[in-house]
């Protein structure tokens, strides 16, 4: 090359993705070395280069560096990448190629140094209709020319759609009514994967690129805010619900197959129904509560013994095995009792409508009546098809008033508690294990959090005795006719020595140590002994309506009561058993972090309140880390100490701090004298 020369180059670690960025244009100066030359740019500023470098050599004509500047504008009129289309379309149909000068020649019919090189500028631009080879480039064939034309149009229609995106996501942030785009919904449910995974959120991409480019730390915590800022999701948004599986909305076609139920029910397929009718039915519920799927009666013999009906609400006669609301169940398991609301196994209108044992009308039911011996063992039982009609609709509250104050009106009430009475000192002698920690129950309507402590009450006690005899029953009918049914077990526990016991304060501190011992229950398709209910026979049958192992029991025993084949084989019985369990536990883990944000948002709400905590139990000892009860709220909660403190210690309590969406919260313990201070 001789002195004067025009060259484009690129410096060493210019990338090759950037080529038209870091184009640059200096002239040859004077030879370094062997190999390499020494150019001046625009500038006057010197740099050596290697031949591999250089891309392009302006040849015909010398230059000087403060002519580089010229230069650049005589060729910027011949940059339209356009003009390469007509180009082609010539090429292709002779199947030629070309190189810079004769490109030169054809778009702009001169071969002026300068034109040649906006015509090898051209064509080292371009990306869609030529293809460079060694020195020449190629037309490219016409689909693929067509391939990347639909390629650009796309990109450009993404490049639209994420300029319109960002514009909404500010007009929301600032607060004006936005119409959210098809377009936008990808990009969205990125947003909320991201901030329900996190690191683990599959396609985080789309999240990324939008919190970067809203100049927002690229974390889950972050996506959240910005979701909650547009006014999609609440501060509070429930993240353990979304990661779970658990759906929260019915599909279109099992709220369809709902309605044809209620305007068309299909054939009973218990025809010959007991009718009980006649019986008085108390059916005792949360205030709350709307799928009622459990009543009390109790029918007096004329050889003068009782005879106790358990009536348990029918759902299968509103579905059958392998339909659609039956499979919608099944995927459910469980129905899922939240602070902010329930989400169902069955659609409402169902559920709470004919499923359900509703007062004053008349409900087809599955029936336990058993006759007790004056121990309280059971000494007679029969389970039948049967027809209600339930009396009254009880709240625990009203059955307490009720039996506290002996209305003379209901003597079944008294009768049916006596025998709850009853049966729970016959669990006792039977080596039931009975734990009474304070249970709370927390609700949030309207973003108010109200927490109550559930009592123990008369009524709790007779409604669950009850209900663990139908279980018995069930699972003795189950044994007796080898039903493959989803009994529940319990192994028996090694529990602290008498002695030790003894050491501990009578309430929730012995009841926590005995509660640390109890190994959890399974369900199995064989009978075993229950523990803690002191039974050799247990499964679980009075909530078909909100728990589907209790519908696969109605499913099973309803058609061997009638002499039918079973609907579910040992083999499909215990898969469906295996499954059940899997998501009624994630059900659970669900609920119990729900409680505990909820739990952990109303002591933020109420930080400045003195609590009386009873010491429960060490976690960690050595770390002098507890476990303490908030009596007021029935809450159990870890505090760290700064002092020895011992078992069954009563103390005042304080937040310190507390994040719910993080789950972290830490206590202060308060003297007498700063305890007074903070009440006054």
């Amino acid at each position: 090359m001789e002195k004067g020369t025009l060259v484009e180059f690129r410096l060493q670690g210019d990338s090759s993705a950037d080529k038209s960025r870091q184009r640059r244009l200096a002239v040859v100066d004077r030879p370094e070395g062997k190999k390499h030359w020494v150019v001046l740019d625009e500038r006057g500023q010197s740099h050596t280069l290697h031949p591999r470098q250089i891309t392009y050599m302006v040849t015909g004509q010398t230059y000087k560096p403060t002519e580089i500047a010229q230069f650049w504008q005589e060729i910027q009129p011949y940059l339209d990448p356009a003009s390469l289309e007509v180009a082609w379309e010539i090429l292709i149909e002779e199947g030629e190629s070309v190189d810079p000068a004769a490109m030169a020649l054809l778009l702009f019919s001169d071969q002026r140094p300068a034109l040649c090189y906006a015509a090898y500028y051209l064509l080292s631009e371009d990306r869609l209709y030529f293809k460079q080879k060694g020195e020449r480039y190629e037309p490219r064939p016409a689909a693929q020319v067509a391939e990347l034309k639909h390629q650009s149009d796309l990109e450009a229609q993404r490049l639209l759609e994420w300029q319109g995106f960002l514009t909404r996501v500010q007009q929301a942030i600032q607060g004006e009514q936005v119409e959210w785009q098809c377009s936008d919904r990808p990009r969205l449910e990125a947003l909320e994967k991201f901030a329900v995974f996190g690191d683990e959120a599959n396609h985080r991409g789309p999240a990324l690129e939008t919190l970067i480019a809203l100049g927002r730390p690229e974390t889950a915590q972050a996506a959240f805010q910005l979701l909650v800022d547009l006014q999609l999701w609440n501060p509070h948004e429930n993240v353990f619900l979304r990661r779970s599986q658990i759906p929260t909305q019915f599909s279109s076609r099992v709220v369809d197959m709902a309605q044809r139920r209620l305007i068309s029910p299909p054939p009973d397929p218990d025809c010959e129904r007991l009718d009980l009718t006649h019986l008085k039915v108390y059916t005792v519920d949360d205030e709350s509560t709307r799928e009622i799927d459990d009543g009390l009666s109790i029918e007096f013999l004329p050889d003068g013994q009782q005879r106790l009906w358990i009536h348990i609400a029918d759902p299968t006669r509103w579905l059958s095995p392998g339909d659609e609301l039956d499979l919608e169940a099944r995927r459910r398991c469980t129905t899922l009792y939240l602070p902010t609301g329930m989400v169902p196994m069955f659609p409402p209108e169902l559920a709470t409508g004919p499923m359900s044992l509703n007062q004053g009308n008349v409900c087809t039911a599955l029936s336990f009546g058993v006759v007790l011996d004056p121990d309280g063992a059971v000494a007679d039982y029969q389970i039948r098809a049967s027809l209600v009609k339930p009396t009254y609709r009880l709240t625990y509250n009203d059955v307490d008033e009720m039996l506290e104050l002996g209305i003379a009106a209901e003597p079944e009430l008294e009768a049916i508690a006596q025998s709850a009475q009853r049966r729970s000192r016959w669990r006792q002698s039977q080596g039931a294990i009975s734990i009474h920690m304070p249970e709370s129950s927390i609700k949030v309507e309207e973003d108010e959090i109200t927490i109550s402590v559930l009592d123990d009450s008369l009524a709790r006690t007779m409604v669950a005795e009850m209900m663990i005899l139908a279980g018995e029953v069930a699972g003795r009918y189950g044994e007796a006719h080898q039903l493959p049914l989803p009994f529940r077990g319990q192994s028996q526990p090694e529990l602290p020595s008498e002695e030790e016991l003894l050491k501990l304060q009578p309430g929730p501190v012995r009841d926590c140590a005995i509660r640390r011992c109890m190994p959890r229950s399974e369900v199995s398709i064989t009978p075993s002994r229950h523990a803690s209910l002191g039974l050799d026979t247990y499964t679980q049958v009075t909530s078909p309506i909100r728990r589907y192992a209790d519908l696969l029991a109605h499913f099973q025993l309803k058609a061997h009561l009638r002499g039918e084949p079973l609907p579910f084989s040992v083999e499909a019985t215990q898969e469906l058993i295996q499954a059940v369990s899997n998501t009624t536990y994630e059900a659970t883990l669900v609920e119990r972090q729900t409680n505990r944000y909820w739990s952990l948002e109303y002591l933020r709400r109420h930080s400045t309140e003195v609590w009386h905590a009873l010491m429960l139990r060490w976690l960690r000892e050595h770390e002098n880390l507890g476990l303490v009860l908030i009596e007021d709220l029935g809450l159990e909660m870890a505090m760290r100490f700064s002092r020895p403190v011992e078992l069954g210690e009563r103390i005042a309590i304080k937040v310190a701090y507390v994040d719910p969406r993080q789950d972290i919260i830490q206590f202060t313990e308060l003297t007498r004298s700063l305890e007074q201070a903070a009440l006054n």
